[in-house]
């Protein structure tokens, strides 16, 4: 099958979906593509854009609305045109979320568990902690018992300081008597992090983008436009997917787990498209200067480095 009917077909496929959900697309497109590239756009570039991934005009502009009402962008009038960029909180959040997409997914665990107990927090409290937990990784273990083996110690105190519950909760590590891992202890993993739906959504993941990776690999010729197009979808698919992702260590996930494939085919399937992709950026989107601006260097440090 030809690259570009491959293309095709994974377009018209996030194009059938309902809905589409355009302010996600959005996001997915500003942190992938925007925000390296000084951050700010003309909205009728923007529209220009997406409009191959079946966002009309009125549903970009109404979507932009929404997300900049929700503090994800700010904007300024120059004549007849907007602009948009993201704002310093829109930023962060971006930031905080692409470290699981872009990072190296792997670190070394010494066996060592972080546990934090709320019981002394009020309910709704407590509800607000757990949310905010599940965003790092954490699962609970019982009502007020919240763990993790790999927890992000920076971010986690942030949260609890955004939170003010810092002081009303407590924190502690441990280790599993004897061997770091067991057969217990790794039902109970798959349990508690619902891994089961999760390693269903990474099989769909690769059954969709492993004939892409196929297609582009072997094609001799690449057209920017599709390149983006892949890049995009790509990005917006394993984003979703790695912000379930608990990033748990090798040791308590399945034998099976396919989320370590899935990281592999987006690393390089990215690294194939971004370069051409680049190239449909700079000729579509328009800042008020004119052309984007070249990547930042940070840019070409994702994956481990993409040259």
């Amino acid at each position: 099958m030809s690259v570009s009917k491959v293309i095709t077909e994974l377009v018209d496929g996030f194009r059938r979906q309902r809905p589409i959900r355009a302010g996600s697309l959005i996001i997915t497109v500003y942190g992938d593509a925007i925000a390296p590239r000084g951050g700010t756009v003309w909205l009728g570039s923007l529209i220009d854009l997406l409009r191959p991934l079946g966002l009309s005009e009125r549903l970009v502009r109404t979507s932009v609305y929404r997300l900049s009402k929700e503090g994800w962008f700010t904007s300024s009038q120059i004549g007849r045109r907007s602009y948009y960029s993201l704002t310093n909180s829109g930023m962060r959040a971006f930031e905080r979320a692409y470290q699981r997409v872009y990072a190296e997914p792997h670190q070394d665990w010494d066996g060592e568990w972080t546990l934090l107990f709320a019981s002394q927090l009020p309910a709704d409290a407590r509800e607000s902690l757990r949310r905010e937990l599940a965003n790092l990784g954490f699962a609970s273990l019982a009502p007020t018992v919240f763990a993790h083996p790999l927890a992000p110690r920076e971010a986690l105190l942030a949260a609890l300081q955004d939170l003010d519950v810092l002081s009303d909760v407590i924190l502690m590590h441990a280790r599993q008597d004897g061997l770091p891992t067991s057969r217990p202890m790794n039902r109970l993993v798959r349990e508690c992090w619902s891994l089961d739906e999760l390693q269903e959504a990474y099989d769909r993941f690769l059954e969709r983008f492993r004939p892409v990776w196929q297609a582009v690999k072997s094609a001799r010729k690449l057209d920017p436009q599709q390149c983006f197009l892949v890049r995009t979808l790509l990005i917006h698919e394993i984003r979703r997917l790695l912000l379930r992702d608990p990033q748990l260590p090798d040791q308590v996930l399945p034998a099976n787990w396919n989320g370590t494939s899935a990281r592999l085919l987006t690393r390089n399937l990215y690294r194939l498209t971004y370069p051409l992709a680049e190239q449909h950026l700079t000729r579509v989107l328009q800042t008020a200067e004119g052309p984007l601006p070249d990547p930042a260097p940070y840019f070409y440090k994702r994956f481990g480095g993409l040259a």
